[in-house]
């Protein structure tokens, strides 16, 4: 048992590291990059940093043994390590949960030794940024009287439908289903061009945007964004003025500063 020095890496705190013990990877950051004293990985175990003698360094700690990865305090764990990063203004290349290779040696041989261009690349570019996502969702009560309201085939169908006596429910079946399909149509119109205009509200604030197909039928915009630290201040208000004037029937939420998962290329 012996504590990794350079080239093998830093640690996060004083506890030793088996050189051999399989590691579990959160990504990869600078060379001779500070980690946060207190921060812990999976299991607890302490976090360091593997070193090949080039620009970069990979992140990781001993992988769980005797047990399958997945639970949910490990996608936890993964989480906190890299948000620990983010909060302390390290650059970090953020890896998705589960990647893991057989010991020390291998992450300096496998990963960085091949790569450590491509990382720094990386990492310089996404140098001085933040991720920051922001979603939006319908305030549904008022966003339905809106569509009630505004279209004449809409607001006609549903003033016959609820004139219907209860015993004839059956005789306006597909009325409903049509009310239910004119709603459903008007809805997805309306979102395209809610999302669209919440959008280009807050991407002049930022260098780069991902936008991810909104999950409910409520939500509006779901997107993240690449900003600037000193430009943080300005993105808020942007979407601070978004969400204020369009309070009434959107709520939108700002979350982050995050890892910068959606701006980390696919290769």
């Amino acid at each position: 048992m012996t504590t990794p020095q350079s080239p093998g890496g830093s640690t996060s705190g004083d506890a030793p590291q088996d050189e051999r013990a399989p590691q579990y990877i959160y990504g990869v950051t600078r060379s001779g990059a500070a980690l946060p004293g207190d921060v812990l990985g999976l299991d607890d175990k302490p976090v360091t940093l593997v070193e090949d003698g080039g620009v970069c360094a990979a992140i990781v700690s001993d992988l769980p043994q005797g047990r399958a990865l997945g639970e949910r305090a490990d996608l936890v764990a993964h989480q906190r390590v890299l948000n620990a990063l983010v909060d302390a203004g390290t650059v970090v290349l953020p890896f998705r949960f589960g990647a893991a290779l057989a010991d020390r040696a291998a992450v300096e041989k496998e990963l960085l030794a091949g790569n450590s261009d491509r990382f720094g690349q990386v990492l310089e570019q996404l140098d001085g940024m933040v991720e920051l996502r922001v979603k939006a969702t319908y305030v549904q009560d008022a966003v339905l009287r809106e569509i009630m309201t505004g279209d004449p085939e809409i607001a006609e169908l549903s003033q016959r439908l609820r004139e219907v006596p209860p015993d004839a429910a059956d005789a306006v079946y597909y009325d409903r289903i049509r009310l239910g399909e004119l709603i459903a149509q008007t809805m997805e119109r309306m979102r395209e061009a809610d999302g669209q205009t919440l959008l280009d509200g807050a991407a002049p604030a930022a260098e780069a945007a991902v936008t991810k197909t909104p999950a409910r039928e409520e939500d509006v915009l779901d997107a993240s964004f690449l900003v600037r630290a000193d430009k943080r201040a300005e993105f808020e208000k942007a979407v601070d003025k978004l969400a204020t004037d369009h309070g009434e029937r959107v709520k939108v939420r700002l979350i982050g500063p995050l890892p910068p998962y959606d701006f980390v290329p696919e290769e």
